[in-house]
């Protein structure tokens, strides 16, 4: 195969494993807190204990992927445009 060829096949591979984990998975761990939903701190004789809720995951632990994200937006997207409202079905 050409490298174009093989360029393309992995760009296809990568965007159907990355739909596929967003359709099985559509949580990932929270970036700023890793997961925890909290900031670890340290008191005063360095032993760990939870700090501040995380504000970006509202302590969850958990957001949303880009690519479920965009799949939900142009799913609301595609209601609104095909949905007649007072129609019955």
């Amino acid at each position: 195969m050409t490298p174009i060829l093989t360029a393309i096949a992995c760009l296809i591979t990568v965007t159907l494993g990355y739909g596929g984990l967003c359709a099985a998975s559509p949580f990932g761990d929270c970036r700023r807190c890793r997961g925890m939903g909290h900031q670890l701190t340290t008191d005063r004789k360095g032993r760990l204990k939870r700090g501040k809720d995380c504000r970006r995951c509202h302590a969850t632990g958990k957001r949303i992927r880009a690519g479920r994200w965009l799949y939900n937006r142009w799913a609301r997207i595609y209601r609104a445009g095909t949905d007649t409202p007072g129609a019955s079905r």
